[in-house]
């Protein structure tokens, strides 16, 4: 999985460098390539990503609810 994410960005990487490089030449096809590119990071790595990254429960210490609210409050009300 850590290796076909890092292919995917490679290619993200490479895909937008040459629409940058077309967008400078101005060719008709520049913004269509582009758009894809942006599709490409929006709806193929960036969920991959967060799937690999957060598919363990690491995101658990990350979300609020009531027990880690009133620890937050008690701590700021010691000090």
């Amino acid at each position: 999985m850590k290796l076909a994410i890092k292919i995917m960005f490679i290619i993200f990487v490479i895909w937008m460098i040459t629409g940058g490089y077309l967008l400078n030449t101005e060719h008709e096809k520049a913004k269509v390539v582009m758009g894809l590119g942006v599709l490409y990071l929006s709806f193929l790595f960036m969920p991959l990503f967060i799937y690999y990254r957060y598919r363990d429960g690491k995101y658990k210490k990350y979300i609020l609810n009531d027990q880690k609210i009133r620890e937050a409050f008690n701590q700021h009300s010691k000090k």
